[in-house]
């Protein structure tokens, strides 16, 4: 039965310090799509929220990590965070994220798990996985 309290956390939301912020917001906004919520000033700095859909935290051992990393990629190549978007069309988005800015560092692969997956370094040196879920009803 499931536990008729709210949760305690109500929002991820993963907060990234970008040296070049122009290059980071025009990327995450205009590139893979990224709906802007609100953005604000302070002396002299700025930030823009963006919504990138729902949000889940995977948390995943050594050994997974490394496992996703030789599916994905065929060596290890992820440090302690990886951001990964759930995309409509795999291909088409990788190729906007490299024409827009990211470095390719796997195209798209088809997982054991029936995704196809892509591994880029995006603006603010995320790594990130662009992800199409294949068996969607």
């Amino acid at each position: 039965m499931a536990d008729p309290s709210p949760p305690a956390v109500r929002q991820l939301r993963l907060v990234v310090t970008a040296a070049d912020y122009d290059a980071a917001v025009t990327f995450y906004r205009d590139v893979l799509g990224c709906r802007e919520e609100e953005a604000f000033t302070s002396e002299g700095g700025r930030v823009t929220i963006l919504d990138a859909g729902r949000a889940t935290l995977e948390i995943a051992d050594p050994p997974h990590a490394g496992y996703v990393d030789e599916v994905e990629v065929g060596r290890p190549v992820a440090g302690h965070i990886r951001v990964a978007f759930e995309v409509g069309d795999a291909q088409a988005v990788t190729q906007a994220a490299v024409e827009g800015g990211a470095l390719l560092i796997a195209p798209p692969v088809e997982t054991p798990w029936r995704s196809l997956n892509a591994r880029l370094t995006g603006p603010a040196e995320l790594q990130l996985t662009l992800f199409e879920e294949l068996d969607v009803a």
